[in-house]
């Protein structure tokens, strides 16, 4: 009975809360430490902040939308343009697979952190997650920018933007928790991430409509979590109004699910990653 005691649930929770918030200045001073160790020493230094996701976003567009002349849009069902609907869903999908290749080893490649007793481990899996929402808030940015370029004008469901930013990260940071503990023990988990993220934006409605999809093997897209994640952004960016009103409710209950998990996984693991490491 003590594992559906709502009460040891929610303390769980408050706990995490409070700790992430407690440290809130380490956790960006490290996440700013680590974007600026990136860039230093090269030529265009920061400029590569915006010009990694641009040039991704770039290649995509360049072979989907001129090499394979894949057109939708101009309808009331499909208002916007294919670049649109095809970045609505990428940009989402790439911060959230950084989020899960840095998850994966971040607490092996901060062995000397973790090793501190004093040190707040929970926060390196953060860290992650700030630095690569920076490259989904520059994304956005663009993407915002194309379409008030393109339409003259922005639908007012533009403005749920932050509430969907901040389901992601809650989502992110229990993935990242997940797969930072789990990693620890199972080293080979980072070279499957990688193989996930390389195939998974295939397996997911970003280049292509979900009717398009043979309907024996629709089925794959809604197993999959991350389709869900897709649906909420292209209800705002692409669509402007709630298409998958149920997608909302199912993506909320599994970022909220995945935080509260996540931490509990971490704190049940992380009690023997100095002996490991």
């Amino acid at each position: 009975m003590s594992r559906l005691n709502p009460i040891k649930h929610f303390l769980a929770f408050r706990e995490l809360v409070g700790l992430l918030t407690r440290h809130r200045q380490l956790t960006f001073e490290m996440a700013k430490r680590e974007i600026t160790e990136r860039y230093s020493g090269q030529v265009f230094g920061a400029f590569w902040t915006i010009g990694h996701p641009l040039c991704l976003m770039g290649v995509y567009v360049f072979i989907f939308a001129v090499v394979f002349k894949i057109k939708i849009g101009g309808t009331l069902e499909l208002p916007l343009d294919y670049t649109t609907y095809l970045l609505s869903g990428l940009i989402p999908w790439m911060c959230f697979q950084e989020t899960l290749s840095k998850g994966a080893g971040v607490i092996i490649a901060n062995a000397n952190l973790v090793k501190q007793v004093i040190f707040p481990i929970e926060i390196l899996p953060v860290k992650g997650v700030i630095v690569s929402l920076l490259n989904l808030l520059i994304s956005l940015l663009i993407l915002i920018i194309y379409v008030l370029a393109t339409n003259h004008s922005l639908p007012a469901m533009y403005l749920m933007v932050p509430i969907l930013v901040l389901l992601q990260t809650l989502g992110m940071i229990g993935a990242s928790y997940i797969l930072s503990s789990v990693g620890v023990y199972f080293r080979d988990l980072k070279d499957f991430i990688q193989v996930f993220c390389m195939i998974g934006m295939y397996i997911m409605p970003i280049f292509y409509l979900p009717s398009q999809v043979p309907a024996i093997f629709r089925f794959v897209l809604y197993i999959n979590p991350f389709s869900y994640l897709v649906w909420c952004y292209q209800d705002i960016l692409y669509f402007g109004r709630i298409q998958h009103w149920w997608v909302w409710a199912v993506f909320a209950i599994l970022c909220l699910g995945a935080f509260y998990v996540g931490y509990r996984v971490f704190r049940k693991l992380k009690t023997m990653f100095g002996n490991v490491l």
